[in-house]
């Protein structure tokens, strides 16, 4: 399952500073490769200390971490939303992407001039909403026009459609982005989902930040979180000249040192990359074998077959069962035989509800 995350920010903010920091990320213990797919996409490994676990109890001939599609979207200028600049490259970038990294500077430095003279973080974050909010609704207009020229015949389903777009038609024109607009699941689902709405997306502000601000923040984070409030919306405090320090250092006992003595326990870029997939409702399950250990991403509550056939879909189709072992009981225990002495490998059927964590071998047959 591919996820891609779309960093986006003003010129001057990090946003470069923070995808390079990235790009030479290097998780946990094990060096695993970043790998461009193109100038400005790149694909990074999901750390989980938990593959490191597995990795020492089933000595595999190698392991695969599950990964993050990382893309450095360019191009907003105001005016975006009417294909100004780059504009409808920008947009598009963005309507492709399954969460938006939208990158504030929070932090003050004069030898760092800011594109509008000053550090207005919120000021920033408007700046990109009004282009996004603009081209949601010119997508809301165009719908409620389709709609009004069905909704005459008085079809009580066809007039609350309309009635929920014009919710949301006024909801945008008072600068407000849609993801903080409270909608029933199901009006969400059958009246607006299908418009792909930008300020729909879940999103990550970042408010990157000085040295002495990562751990508690300053009075710019401050002025973001209260902007933030309504949108269901997670923020973190990252230092991305941290972040670049980090990632060029080779091994993990020193960037373990270096966090260990700015009191961080990890790295923003690993702390962020977590967001994003909590962010997005996913888990991870394990494949766990001598020829391989390997994490999988799946959305909450997958049901079995379904998480089988993100390994191939043959798996869901053929789907017998699903042997099922615990993380906790498979670290205790230490392998899959001792699991399942002990009682602990549970056979499941098309029923089962996957857990983060669980590791799984599926029987199928087509």
């Amino acid at each position: 399952m591919a996820l891609q995350a779309g960093i986006v920010g003003l010129p001057n903010v990090g946003k470069s500073t923070l995808f390079n920091a990235l790009s030479n990320a290097k998780a946990q213990a094990a060096n695993f490769p970043f790998c461009t797919i193109e100038p400005n996409v790149g694909v990074i490994t999901v750390p989980d200390e938990r593959l490191i676990t597995l990795e020492k109890l089933v000595k595999p001939n190698k392991v695969v971490p599950t990964t993050v599609e990382i893309v450095d979207i360019a191009g907003l200028v105001k005016g975006a939303s009417k294909g100004e600049g780059l504009g409808n490259q920008f947009l598009g970038n963005i309507r492709s992407t399954d969460a938006i990294i939208h990158v504030l500077r929070c932090f003050d430095d004069d030898n760092v001039i800011h594109v509008d003279g000053n550090v207005q973080p919120v000021r920033d974050k408007e700046v990109i909403d009004t282009e996004l909010q603009l081209k949601d609704l010119d997508s809301v207009d165009k719908k409620i026009a389709k709609v009004e020229k069905t909704a005459k015949g008085g079809d009580r389903e066809i007039l609350h459609s309309l009635e929920i777009l014009q919710l949301m038609k006024s909801h945008l024109e008072q600068g407000k982005n849609a993801r903080s607009l409270s909608l029933t699941p199901e009006d969400k689902s059958k009246y607006i989902d299908d418009m792909f709405l930008l300020t729909m997306k879940p999103v990550i502000y970042v408010c990157n930040v000085d040295e002495k601000s990562v751990i508690t923040g300053n009075k710019h984070t401050a002025a973001v979180a209260d902007a933030i409030k309504n949108e269901k919306a997670e923020i973190l405090f990252i230092s991305a000249a941290i972040e670049s320090e980090i990632a060029v250092m080779e091994s993990y006992e020193d960037r373990k040192m270096f966090l260990d003595d700015l009191g961080l326990s990890e790295s923003g870029v690993n702390r962020l990359i977590k967001s994003t997939y909590r962010l997005l409702n996913l888990i991870t399950y394990f494949t766990a074998g001598v020829q391989e250990v390997r994490a999988w991403t799946i959305t909450k509550n997958m049901l079995a077959p379904q998480a089988a056939g993100v390994i191939h879909t043959d798996f869901e189709k053929g789907f017998i069962r699903a042997e099922v072992i615990r993380y906790a009981d498979f670290v205790h225990y230490g392998s899959e035989a001792a699991c399942r002495d002990a009682g602990k490998l549970a056979v499941q059927g098309k029923d089962y509800v996957v857990e983060d964590g669980d590791i799984m071998h599926f029987r199928f047959n087509v």
